[in-house]
């Protein structure tokens, strides 16, 4: 049995595909050229960026901390990590703090732009970070 209005269900599905096709092979042929890998950073470099704060739960007793990451232009990283399997490499680094006062010192820049001096540098590894990249030693540079 067919329903009264299954004509103007099927036409109007007809419509819409007619709509649709024609932006779905547009955008199977774009030749979009490949982008270029960033800029290498090595330990020593600086890197500059814009700082964010999330607060992410830790894992000692479940508490808030506060997590910091720029978010710059796409750079490579040393090898053995290479690009950290993007195209273009990270653009996002988390920083990690070795103490207090490091995280103190970071959090009256959230949101503005820094600057870093990066001297240790790795993919990010485990499922629960946030960035792509982390910085696990580096020092502030004052403007």
């Amino acid at each position: 049995m067919t329903k009264r209005r299954f004509g103007k269900r099927l036409a109007l599905v007809a419509a819409m595909m007619t709509l649709v096709t024609p932006a779905v092979s547009a955008q199977q042929g774009d030749d979009v050229p490949a982008s270029k890998p960033g800029k290498p950073i090595n330990a020593g470099d600086v890197l500059s960026g814009e700082l964010s704060t999330m607060k992410v739960r830790g894992a000692k007793g479940g508490k808030k901390v506060a997590t910091y990451q720029i978010t710059s232009e796409p750079r490579r990283l040393p090898a053995p990590n290479g690009l950290c399997n993007l195209e273009t490499g990270p653009e996002t680094f988390q920083l990690v703090t070795s103490s207090d006062a490091q995280a103190a010192q970071l959090k009256s820049f959230a949101g503005k732009e820094i600057s870093v001096k990066v001297d240790e540098v790795a993919c990010a590894s485990d499922p629960g970070q946030m960035s792509e990249a982390v910085i696990t030693k580096w020092s502030l540079i004052k403007k």
